[in-house]
């Protein structure tokens, strides 16, 4: 069983956890708390597509990660997550700086959280926007 409180309590301490997507694309968790993540990227130079803009899917990873961890900042002892749908918008593109996901649930049930994401640019633009819904597995009882 994973202990999703201590990975997050060390996810946001800034010591080393178990997450080789986020070492890989280099995501950065600045803030998880209740219902809530903020997580950045650095727009890397390999991330550029060809017309020299970020491949919109990365952005997507990133909004996906936000919103996993604000749901798992939810759960209770035993539970686990799966994510079953995420919307994307793009609203405009990005070739550089920093990228912030924040991520918010919007409502949790009792096997269902809805999950509404935003990501802007270092200057404050809204690149993207995501809803997501994730399920809540219950713990095992054998």
């Amino acid at each position: 069983m994973f202990d999703y409180p201590l990975y997050l309590k060390q996810l946001t301490a800034g010591e080393p956890v178990n997450n080789p997507f986020l070492d890989f694309l280099q995501i950065k968790a600045e803030t998880v708390e209740k219902g809530y993540a903020r997580f950045s990227m650095k727009i890397r130079p390999e991330f550029l597509q060809g017309a020299g803009i970020m491949q919109g899917g990365l952005g997507i990873a990133l909004s996906s990660e936000a919103a996993a961890h604000a749901v798992m900042s939810t759960m209770a002892p035993g539970e686990n997550l799966t994510t079953i749908e995420l919307k994307n918008n793009f609203l405009s593109m990005a070739s550089q700086g920093r990228l912030t996901a924040e991520a918010t649930v919007f409502k949790r049930g009792r096997t269902l959280v809805f999950v509404d994401c935003t990501v802007k640019d270092d200057t404050g633009k809204y690149i993207s926007k995501s809803s997501a819904t994730l399920m809540i597995i219950p713990p095992k009882t054998d």
